[in-house]
């Protein structure tokens, strides 16, 4: 089964629904964002499943938000941004256990996504990332949540700077909960979904809601609200020309 560019499988009591647009790195294209969507509601519906498995096709997880014919308008960003807000907290969001397996590049929307979800297991391959101080932007869902998990001083460092870290030095820092060899990490996630799924199903979804009850607030609608007004500024379009012509940006503090 196949929505959007979500390709969604049912492999006994695990819904894996993997990223494919191997050409644009399964940024979160219109696409992407649809599959993600309709294949957590699927799995949310189907009785059987236990537990929901995200990962990517090709060399990278999710290299971040598709910005390419994005209107820079206050209504087209505030539409955009509800849009993504939405997709990268879905997994936050679904009533069972999310697991990201991190094929590859975790980027922006990417890391964001798989923050999401309730366990990440990542490939030695990986990498993690928020670059997008580097656009004259912020992280809009990994502002509100990547200090919950890293802590402030992290959170800052990822974000201030934009650069990407290694799967490494992602666990080292408790961004994510185990590495293991790129060609295993299916079995792995498979594994420790089956393990998840063994237990009663109502019991697992009740630690998940208890463990995230103070989630999904004011903190989000504020984001909502507030990054728009960055995409308005001088620099946030010098930035995403600079990105999508490929060139370095020139900005002007304003």
């Amino acid at each position: 089964m196949q929505f959007g560019q979500v390709i969604y499988e049912k492999k006994d009591n695990i819904a894996v629904l993997t990223m494919d647009n191997q050409s644009q790195l399964n940024a979160l294209s219109p696409g992407i964002r649809e599959g993600l969507v309709k294949g957590f509601e699927e799995a949310d519906r189907d009785d059987d499943v236990r537990v929901t498995i995200v990962t990517g096709s090709g060399r990278a997880f999710c290299a971040g938000a598709d910005i390419t014919g994005l209107s820079l308008d206050a209504g087209s960003t505030k539409r955009f941004m509800n849009d993504v807000l939405h997709v990268l907290s879905v997994g936050e969001s679904s009533i069972k256990p999310a697991i990201a397996a991190v094929n590859g590049l975790a980027l922006g929307g990417g890391l964001e996504l798989a923050i999401g979800c309730d366990i990440i297991i990542a490939s030695d391959k990986a990498q993690f990332g928020v670059p997008e101080v580097k656009l004259g932007l912020v992280p809009g869902f990994a502002i509100i949540r990547l200090h919950q998990i890293v802590g402030r001083a992290k959170s800052k460092e990822l974000t201030l700077i934009g650069d990407p870290i290694s799967a490494e030095e992602a666990l080292r820092i408790n961004l994510i909960n185990k590495i293991v060899p790129h060609d295993s990490l299916m079995d792995e996630a498979m594994a420790m979904a089956r393990k998840i799924a063994e237990y009663p199903a109502l019991t697992v979804q009740f630690a998940k809601a208890a463990i995230n009850r103070d989630l999904g607030g004011e903190e989000l609608a504020y984001a909502r609200d507030a990054m728009p007004y960055l995409f308005a500024t001088e620099d946030a379009k010098e930035g995403i020309s600079a990105f999508l012509g490929k060139r370095k940006p020139t900005f002007k503090h304003k």
